[in-house]
C-alpha cells in the first residue's frame, strides 16, 4: 500500500530544490510536447527560453513584462503566507486602472509628474477596497474568500468594458471603446541610464517593483505584522493563543494585496497603454498567482520567479513569431509549471511510504 506521510521535518535544502526541479520537469515535458507537435524540440526550446535573453533591449523588454507580475505576486504573498486564498487579484488590477484613470482622466492638461503620485494613490485605494469586499464577507459571514474575489474579476471586467464604451469614452475615437489618452504628465516616462541611453521599453515602473519586493521581504521577516502573518499561515491555534485577530490578518493581508494588483494596473496603463480600454491586462492577476508559488511564498524571491514567467511569456511569443508555434502552447507551459509546483509542494511536506496493507 503507498501512502504519504506528514514529514516531521523538513530539509532546507529541499525547500530550495524543489521550485528547481519544477521548472526542469517543466522544460523537459515542454521539449516533448514540441517534439509531438513536430518542431525541432532542441531549436524550439532554444527560440522559447533563450532567444528573450540574447540582446540587451530584449532584456529590458523581459524586466518590463515581469513588472506587473512582481508588484501582484508580492501582494499575494501576503495572502497566501497567513492561508488567506486571494484568486482575484486580475479584478482588482483593473479597479486599480480605473482609479488611475479617473485621476488621469480629470486633469487632462496636468503638466506637473506630480499627478502620477495621485493616481497611484487612487489605484492602491481602488485595489484595496475592490479586495475588502471578499475579506469583509469571510470575516462576517465566513463566505468562501477565493470563490468571492473570483468572480468580482467579472464584475470588474464588465465595469471597465461600460465605462470605456459609455460615459469615459473618447467622443474622438471613431466608435471604438477607448478613452482620451492621458496627458503626458500622467504617463510614466521611460528610464534613461547613463552612457547608453534609453534601452527597449524600460521605464520608471520596473525599479518601483523591485523596490517594493524588496520592502515586503523586510516587512515580513523584520517587523511584528510580518510575524503575525507568518503565524496565522503556520499555526493559527497559536496566533490566536498569542492574542492575534483573525479578522483583522484577513482584512490586512487582503486590502495589501488588493493595493499592490491596483498599482500594477496603474503602472501597466500608464506606462504601456496611455489610455483605457476594454482589455488593459493579459492575465497578469491569474499568472501572479504562479510566481507567488514559485517563489514559495518570498517576496525577495518572487523578483526571479517573475523573470521567470515572463521569459515563458516573451518565449512563446518569439515560438509563435519565427516557428509558428501556436500561443496556447505559452499556457500550457504555465499550467505545466504550476501543476509541478503544487507536485512539488506535496514532495516537501510529504514523504511516499510504501508497505503491506494491513
Amino acid at each position: 500500500m503507498i501512502t504519504l506521510e506528514k514529514r516531521t521535518s523538513v530539509p532546507q535544502w529541499l525547500r530550495y530544490a524543489t521550485p528547481l526541479l519544477a521548472i526542469g520537469v517543466t522544460i523537459l515535458l515542454g521539449g516533448v510536447i514540441f517534439a509531438v507537435l513536430g518542431y525541432d524540440a532542441p531549436k524550439a526550446l532554444s527560440v522559447f527560453f533563450l532567444s528573450p535573453l540574447s540582446r540587451a533591449d530584449q532584456i529590458a523588454d523581459l524586466f518590463v513584462k515581469a513588472c506587473p507580475l512582481i508588484i501582484i505576486g508580492t501582494g499575494l504573498v501576503f495572502c497566501y503566507r497567513a492561508n488567506i486564498w486571494n484568486i482575484g487579484a486580475e479584478g482588482q488590477l483593473v479597479l486599480g486602472a480605473l482609479g488611475a484613470g479617473w485621476v488621469a482622466l480629470s486633469f487632462p492638461d496636468a503638466t506637473s509628474y506630480s499627478i502620477l503620485i495621485l493616481m497611484a494613490l487612487a489605484a492602491m485605494a481602488a485595489g484595496a477596497l475592490w479586495a475588502l469586499i471578499p475579506a469583509f464577507l469571510r470575516v462576517r459571514f465566513s463566505t468562501n474568500e477565493i470563490l468571492v474575489s473570483l468572480m468580482l474579476t467579472y464584475v470588474a471586467s464588465l465595469l471597465i468594458d461600460w465605462l470605456v464604451r459609455g460615459p469615459w469614452r473618447d467622443p474622438m475615437s471613431f466608435g471604438f471603446p477607448l478613452t482620451p489618452l492621458y496627458a503626458d504628465a500622467a504617463l510614466i516616462p521611460p528610464m534613461i541610464l547613463p552612457v547608453v541611453g534609453r534601452i527597449g521599453q524600460l521605464h520608471w515602473g520596473v525599479p518601483l517593483a523591485l523596490l517594493i519586493a524588496v520592502i515586503a521581504g523586510i516587512i515580513m521577516r523584520r517587523t511584528l505584522a510580518g510575524y503575525q502573518v507568518r503565524l496565522f499561515g503556520e499555526a493559527p491555534r497559536a496566533a490566536k493563543f498569542a492574542g492575534f485577530s483573525p479578522s483583522k490578518v484577513t482584512i490586512g493581508v487582503m486590502m495589501v494585496s488588493g493595493a499592490l494588483a491596483g498599482l500594477a494596473g496603474a503602472v501597466e496603463v500608464s506606462a504601456n497603454i496611455g489610455q483605457l480600454q476594454p482589455n488593459i491586462s493579459f492575465g497578469f492577476g491569474f499568472t501572479a498567482i504562479i510566481v507567488a508559488f514559485l517563489a514559495r511564498l518570498n517576496p525577495m524571491a518572487v523578483i526571479l520567479a517573475g523573470l521567470v514567467v515572463a521569459l515563458a511569456e516573451l518565449g512563446g511569443d518569439a515560438a509563435q513569431i519565427s516557428l509558428g508555434v501556436p500561443k496556447v502552447v505559452t499556457g500550457l507551459f504555465k499550467g505545466l509549471l504550476l501543476f509541478m509546483l503544487l507536485a512539488g509542494e506535496t514532495w516537501t511536506n510529504f514523504k511516499i511510504s510504501v508497505g503491506r496493507k494491513s
